[in-house]
């Protein structure tokens, strides 16, 4: 599997919508760590994100709302929410 930008921001705004647990997130992204590969033209952008993504289920490193926003953007998208 190669990680993308758009695979990384599909599970990202999956667990936003509440579509993908946390716990899932973290598999997802520490799998990922170990055993894909990343594309070439945004490994530098994609690899720290999803690091930061695998740890997110340590309390010292949670997530929090500004955190997401700049790594969506990084990754080249706008949060935007609706009701």
């Amino acid at each position: 599997m190669i990680v993308t930008r758009a695979v990384v921001a599909a599970q990202f705004t999956a667990y936003l919508k509440g579509n993908l647990p946390l716990p899932d997130l973290v598999d997802w992204a520490e799998d990922a760590m170990m055993n894909a590969e990343f594309d070439p033209a945004d490994a530098d952008i994609i690899r720290p994100i999803v690091a930061r993504l695998g740890a997110a289920d340590v309390r010292a490193f949670a997530l929090d709302w500004q955190e997401c926003q700049a790594m969506l953007a990084q990754l080249g998208y706008v949060v935007r929410l609706e009701q």
